[in-house]
């Protein structure tokens, strides 16, 4: 019984070794997809704060010349 436990032993341990391999390769894989998308979540999180700010001073751009029209227009 020994002497076929010992090589099923060895076996199951290779099988260990190489699962574990396979593991550390995909845990590698997703931390560079992860690295990706944080970088890729950072640069649109600035776009919108960009946009954000275009829209801001769009609307102050359009205020002032409502205001403009509105003040030309109580004079006539």
């Amino acid at each position: 019984m020994l002497e076929n436990t010992l090589p099923q032993l060895e076996q199951l341990i290779e099988r260990i070794i190489d699962k574990n391999n396979q593991l550390q390769s995909t845990i590698v894989e997703l931390e560079q997809q992860k690295s990706v998308l944080v970088d890729e979540n950072e640069t649109l999180q600035l776009e919108v704060l960009e946009g954000e700010e275009k829209q801001t001073q769009t609307n102050d751009v359009l205020a002032s010349l409502l205001g403009k029209l509105q003040s030309v227009e109580e004079l006539s």
